[in-house]
């Protein structure tokens, strides 16, 4: 099954994957925004780092669900 598959059957079916996904684009949508700005403050610097980072964790978790979903089909 191919993980474009899997992402639509686990934003119907888990809860947990639908929130992550939701919140991973409102981040990367304020992260467009912060970009947007031609000069950043050091407060607006740490801010985008956070941001980043928060999206990578979402992102890997997500990640780590599908492989999950992907290993319970297949056993």
């Amino acid at each position: 099954m191919k993980d474009e598959e899997i992402m639509r059957i686990l934003r119907n079916e888990n809860e947990e994957y639908k929130k992550l996904e939701e919140e991973h684009r409102r981040l990367d949508q304020s992260l467009d925004e912060m970009l947007k700005k031609k000069y950043l403050t050091p407060e607006e610097e740490v801010e985008k780092k956070k941001i980043q980072k928060q999206k990578l964790q979402y992102k890997d978790r997500m990640a780590q669900i599908i492989r999950d979903y992907n290993q319970g089909v297949r056993s």
